[in-house]
C-alpha cells in the first residue's frame, strides 16, 4: 500500500507542483520555440510536435536520474529499513510535507536543494548551446533531455523520495509518475501560458496545492508509522507466547 500510495504521490507533486512549473519554466518554453518559424509558434497544432518532443525529452532524464537515484540507495537499501522500521517511508512523507510548505510559498524548505542543483547544471547547460536555434523535432527532444536536468526544488524533492525506495526500477518509475503529473500544465503553456501564469500565482491556488501534498505526506507518514507500530505490536504477542514454550 506504501508502494502504491508513494507513485500516486509522485504523480501528484507533478500535478500539484507544476503550479510552479509555470514560474520557472513558462520563459524556458517561450525561449526554446524562439528558433522556430512565426507561423509554427502561433499554430497549437504545428507547436505541439515540438512541445511534446521537449517533454518527452525531460520525462526521460527524469526517469534516468530515478534509475541511478535507485542503483545508488540500492546499494545501502538498508539505511531505508532498519529491521521492520520504515525509515524510507518516513522519509519519503518528510519530503513530501516539506515540499507541500514551499509549494505553498510558507517557507523556501526546498531552496538548499536547488542552490546544490545549480552547481551541477553549470556543468552541462554548455551542451545545451549546441541545440540553439532549435529547428527539429530531434533538436527539440535533445534540449528537452538537458532540460530535465535544471536545479528545481520540485524535481530534486521528488528524487529525494525516489531514493528511499531502495530500488531503481521502481525509482525510475516514480519519477516517470511525476513527470506524467507535469505534462497537462506544461504542454498547455503554449497557447494559455498568461491565464495559467495568473491563475498560479494566486496564493489561494498555491494554498491549495501546497495542503493537499502536505495530506499527501501525512498519509504516507501514517502508513509508514502504522505499519512499524503493527510490527511491534505483533512482535510484543509473539515473544510471550515463546517464551513460556521454552519454560515448558
Amino acid at each position: 500500500m506504501i508502494g502504491e500510495l508513494t507513485i500516486t504521490a509522485a504523480f501528484m507533486v507533478g500535478l500539484l507542483g507544476s503550479t510552479h512549473c509555470i514560474g520557472m519554466c513558462g520563459g524556458i518554453v517561450g525561449a526554446l520555440t524562439m528558433g522556430l518559424p512565426e507561423a509554427t509558434r502561433r499554430s497549437s497544432i504545428k507547436l505541439l510536435p515540438y512541445l511534446l518532443a521537449y517533454n518527452i525529452g525531460r520525462l526521460f532524464s527524469y526517469s534516468l536520474a530515478g534509475l541511478i537515484v535507485g542503483l545508488l540507495s540500492s546499494s545501502v537499501s538498508g539505511v531505508f529499513q532498519i529491521g521492520r522500521f520504515p525509515v524510507g517511508g518516513i522519509v519519503g512523507g518528510v519530503f513530501m510535507v516539506a515540499l507541500g510548505i514551499y509549494i505553498a510559498g510558507w517557507w523556501q524548505t526546498m531552496a538548499p536543494l536547488e542552490r546544490l542543483g545549480s552547481y551541477f547544471w553549470r556543468l552541462i547547460e554548455p551542451f545545451g548551446r549546441r541545440f540553439i536555434p532549435v529547428k527539429s523535432i530531434a533538436q527539440a527532444l535533445g534540449l528537452g533531455m538537458l532540460w530535465g536536468w535544471l536545479p528545481c526544488g520540485l524535481v530534486y524533492s521528488t528524487l529525494a523520495l525516489a531514493a528511499t525506495s531502495g530500488d531503481a526500477i521502481r525509482s525510475a518509475s516514480l519519477m516517470l509518475a511525476f513527470g506524467v503529473g507535469t505534462l497537462p500544465m506544461l504542454l498547455a503553456m503554449g497557447g494559455f501560458a498568461e491565464k495559467l501564469s495568473y491563475f498560479t500565482r494566486n496564493k489561494w491556488t498555491r494554498y491549495t496545492a501546497g495542503i493537499l501534498l502536505i495530506a499527501f505526506g501525512a498519509m504516507i507518514l501514517t502508513k509508514a508509522l502504522g505499519g512499524a507500530h503493527q510490527h511491534a505490536m505483533s512482535q510484543g504477542m509473539h515473544h510471550p507466547a515463546e517464551h513460556n514454550m521454552q519454560q515448558e
